[in-house]
């Protein structure tokens, strides 16, 4: 069944950080109802998650601490996307910042939400392959950890307690999937 999108009647910022904005959005849908959402926005550009798979097949993850969960997590290297910035250019710079490598390679494989109904934010998934030494300075506050995975023992790393980001579970996924069907 294909709906009409409510009318956007009116949108107000709330409250706004170094990273976010809070809006106040009035909307009408089409049987006349009216209510008022809140939506957290991200950066404009949004964000990418790269997929970095060395020549011996392990996914290259990252340790860094994360405020949020106020522990150190093992993930993919990611980051906003500057405005204006190609996905695969905005890649290439986030993983050699954060891993100190470069890709031959890189692959666009999706764009996931984190929970649309209220956080307006867009994370584009690449795979990175055929990498190469080539480091730029990070804007970490200390640097990440590089971490080797072989991707056979996925399994292993879903039950590891300090890997719960659920962009990085679900990139894995998503390349792990793309990997499998290029081999077929």
């Amino acid at each position: 069944m294909s709906r009409t999108p409510p009318r956007i009647l009116a949108t107000r910022e709330v409250a706004r950080s170094r990273l976010f904005r809070i809006e106040s959005v009035d909307l009408e849908f089409s049987n006349g109802t009216e209510v008022t959402f809140e939506r957290l926005m991200g950066s404009a550009g949004g964000a990418v998650l790269i997929v970095p798979v060395n020549a011996a097949g392990e996914v290259l993850l990252i340790r860094e601490y994360s405020a949020g969960t106020e522990r150190y997590e093992l993930g993919l290297p990611k980051g906003r996307l500057e405005p204006g910035e190609d996905v695969l250019a905005g890649a290439d710079r986030e993983i050699r910042e954060e891993i100190g490598m470069r890709a031959a390679r890189l692959e666009a494989l999706k764009t996931l939400t984190i929970a649309p109904a209220y956080f307006g934010h867009r994370t584009r998934v690449v795979l990175a392959r055929d990498l190469s030494p080539a480091p730029l300075p990070g804007d970490e506050p200390e640097p990440p950890e590089v971490v080797p995975w072989p991707l056979d023992d996925f399994e292993a790393l879903l039950g590891r307690e300090d890997f719960s980001e659920a962009r990085s579970i679900a990139a894995l996924y998503l390349a792990r999937h793309h990997l499998q069907q290029e081999a077929t």
